[in-house]
């Protein structure tokens, strides 16, 4: 867990995916579809801008995407990110 916002938070979560994804021989652009898991609706424009930047860089079709907003995260998180991928 990071110290900071939710754009710090985001960050950390895309960069620990994207680790994850690299362990398996795939990366961002293999991701189909995320969910996002916000603490606060709020926040969501914040983590957009974090969130493009891995997902949506210019001339790039993001993946599919759900954002919800849920009561509580582990250890009173902002937010969480969960993906599938598929190998091409």
């Amino acid at each position: 867990m990071v110290g900071g916002g939710i754009r710090e938070q985001t960050k950390r979560v895309l960069d620990n995916l994207a680790a994850v994804l690299e362990e398996a021989d795939l990366d961002m652009a293999n991701v189909v579809k995320t969910t996002v898991f916000l603490k606060n609706m709020a926040d969501f424009a914040a983590m957009n801008e974090v969130y493009a930047r891995y997902f949506a860089p210019e001339g790039v079709v993001p993946p599919a995407r759900s954002t919800v907003e849920v009561a509580r995260l582990p250890k009173d998180a902002l937010v969480e990110i969960e993906v599938i991928a598929a190998q091409p």
